[in-house]
């Protein structure tokens, strides 16, 4: 099974123990299914990282960590163009939706609530879901 995950919940896992990003992110560690990422997406982590409000509660070697054991998933160098077809509410999340694509991914898991990707459901053949619903469905 191949999953992307959301930025949020990568600093989700980070930011909360024994959640359900952390719970996510540990089951990747332990070999549960191939995580999908893209250099894109670790320059986003490392960035979103430094902003003030996070950089006090997320020490920067905690997140070197992670953006190190994240080159050992599938990282997608190029993101194709999405089709004219698909659109993200968010451009933001244009990324998200062209990793999806590009990884064949079958999961986007996402804390985003507000960004439209949730109320979308799926691209292609992955299920977008909360951390919950994944952990529910999955682990």
């Amino acid at each position: 099974m191949r999953v992307i995950l959301d930025t949020n919940v990568l600093l989700g896992a980070l930011i909360s123990p024994y959640g359900p990003p952390d719970i996510i992110y540990r089951a990747w560690r332990a070999g549960r299914f191939e995580l999908v990422t893209s250099t894109e997406q670790l320059d986003e982590l490392r960035r979103v990282s430094r902003y003030p409000k996070l950089k006090t509660i997320l020490p920067a070697h905690r997140v070197g960590t992670m953006v190190n054991n994240m080159q050992r998933a599938i990282v997608l160098d190029v993101l194709p163009e999405l089709p004219e077809d698909v659109e993200a509410r968010d451009p933001n999340d244009s990324f998200l939706l062209a990793m999806v694509l590009a990884g064949d991914a079958d999961y986007l898991v996402t804390g985003d609530r507000r960004s439209g990707l949730l109320q979308r459901g799926s691209i292609g053949r992955a299920r977008i879901v909360i951390p919950f619903v994944f952990c529910a469905e999955t682990l």
